[in-house]
């Protein structure tokens, strides 16, 4: 009988150098440049403002994973959920035409009045549906 190997670890990512691997290698690359782009732009004081929501940024999507998951996956799927058009499947579209109210026959005659139970029919009422 032959003996196959199986593959563990498939979610596991290669480390490309040290302890990073590819992505969160990429995604620090990425902020070195920001913040050295930012060096050689602006002054000192607008330098350090600047430079730490960049640092938070590129830092989550380096290294923070919600629920084992990249951060990326979440930031793509709520761009994608803002930039494409909702179709919502249990809301009803309206008709292309317009709705045609139908007009009932108007009754003519004599109105009915409605009967008015006195006690004595209740009792009798009330007799017979205990009795059952």
């Amino acid at each position: 009988m032959a003996v196959f190997n199986i593959p563990q670890f498939l979610d596991t990512e290669d480390k490309l150098v040290g302890p990073f691997t590819a992505k969160q290698l990429g995604w620090t690359i990425a902020a070195a440049v920001t913040l050295f782009l930012l060096y050689v732009l602006f002054s000192r004081t607008l330098l350090i403002i600047l430079a730490i929501p960049v640092l938070a940024i590129f830092g989550g999507l380096a290294f923070y994973k919600p629920e084992g998951r990249p951060l990326t996956v979440y930031v793509s799927s709520l761009i994608f959920f803002f930039l494409h058009p909702k179709m919502y499947s249990w809301k009803r579209l309206p008709d292309e035409k317009t709705p045609v109210k139908k007009s009932l026959p108007k009754k003519t005659g004599v109105i009915q009045e409605k009967k008015q139970l006195t006690e004595d029919r209740i009792r009798e009422i009330s007799r017979l549906l205990d009795n059952k």
